[in-house]
């Protein structure tokens, strides 16, 4: 084990690493101040050794690491792997490939629904995972040893558990789905944020075609704001006073000060200036240019209803086939399929489809029934029920 200071020592340890069939990585990083992350150590290891990288050493060049990351040779192994790599993806435009996430892996393999990586390592690895060092500074120099520790050690059962994982897989047949997930992982549009695209993470808060309008204008003007000054969306305006403002819509210094969750004095500030310029451009805005405003789809005749059946499929699915429901369908996915039999969502198309979609149609149009025996949930062909009452 040892910590990785010198651009050299980083140098000399890529090549070794580069020579193994596999590396297994993690990070550690802070964000609490920050929009974008701060990248503190990063951790890797082979079958021969495990390091730890000081990221924040004075001189030393990540390119070693970098170059590391795109080896298409090397399979990357990361748990939960999505904020690290966002980091890789700030840091070169380049996104770690092959890639191999355990937590996604687990999911597949019958582990449930976002498993951790030291409920792996408990299950796998038969060790328990020390974690009083979870929490500490990262930034703060110089690393205890203690703090080196913990970070090496988040790598080095992980090659224990991207082994069993990757037997579990190739067993049950499911490797062409574990690839679809990592293509997702793998796509740069995941980690671009588009400041013109801030206001969907809102989409079901706007039910007026001018609320929206306004929300996507003062969404926009948040993050990159937020981008701007590098510092959190919260630290700009918070969820609540963007929803009161695009719901609001104030049209002068004094509205914009007179609403109840508005800073005070921010409303004469260069930033209050700047929202109410977005809020005018927002009530510009051509009505027939804007998104289509997504009704609550549980509030359709009987589908509320029909939602709640496919849940309980889904539930059954998942224990019957190994794989966390989670990944199988998500509540949109089950709400939109409840609407219409041709929703573009992922439960419609690919293994999704089926292992649950075709199911799931089945038993929206009565051809499939529910039943429980001997406590368990069963699906039945509805010919093969021998009374409409014994379906649930």
């Amino acid at each position: 084990m040892s910590l990785i200071t010198t651009t050299d020592e980083l140098a000399q340890a890529c090549q070794r690493l580069a020579r193994s069939p596999f590396v297994t990585v993690d990070t550690e990083f802070l964000r609490e101040t920050t929009f974008w992350p701060i990248l503190c150590v990063v951790q890797l290891a082979s079958d021969d050794e495990a390091m730890a990288i000081d990221a924040l050493a004075p001189g030393l060049d990540l390119e070693p690491l970098l170059q590391l990351m795109a080896d298409e040779d090397v399979v990357k192994v990361f748990h939960a792997a999505r904020q690290d790599l966002e980091i890789f993806w700030k840091l070169s435009g380049v996104l770690p490939t092959p890639l191999f996430d355990t937590q996604v892996a687990a999911m597949v393999c019958g582990y449930g629904e976002q498993v951790s990586y030291s409920e792996l390592a408990h299950s796998i690895c038969h060790v328990a995972i020390d974690k009083s060092s979870r929490f500490t500074d990262w930034a703060r120099r110089p690393l205890a040893e203690a703090q080196i520790d913990y970070a090496i050690g988040d790598v080095t059962h992980l090659r224990d558990i991207y082994r069993e994982l990757s037997k579990r897989v190739a067993a049950t047949g499911r490797q062409s789905w574990l690839d679809d997930e990592m293509k997702t992982l793998n796509s740069p549009s995941t980690y671009e944020q588009h400041p013109e695209r801030a206001w969907e993470r809102y989409r079901t808060k706007a039910r007026k075609p001018r609320d929206l309008a306004v929300l996507m204008e003062l969404a926009a003007w948040r993050e990159s704001e937020a981008q701007a000054r590098d510092v959190p969306r919260a630290r700009v305006l918070k969820d609540d006073v963007l929803i009161e403002l695009a719901l609001a819509a104030p049209r002068s210094v004094e509205a914009l000060g007179n609403l109840r969750a508005f800073p005070r004095g921010m409303e004469r500030s260069r930033a209050g200036g700047e929202i109410l310029a977005g809020v005018e451009r927002g009530l510009a805005r051509d009505p027939k240019t804007l998104p289509k405003i997504e009704r609550d789809r549980r509030n359709g005749a009987n589908v509320g209803a029909t939602v709640e059946l496919l849940k309980v499929l889904l539930r059954q699915v998942s224990e019957e086939s190994g794989v966390a429901g989670k990944l199988i369908a998500t509540v949109d996915d089950l709400e939109s399929i409840a609407s219409s039999d041709k929703a573009e969502v992922p439960a419609l198309s690919g293994w999704r489809r089926k292992l649950f979609g075709d199911r799931a149609l089945e038993l929206k149009h009565g051809r499939l029934a529910l039943t429980v025996e001997n406590g368990r949930v069963v699906t039945l062909e509805w010919k093969d029920a021998e009374a409409p009452n014994s379906a649930v």
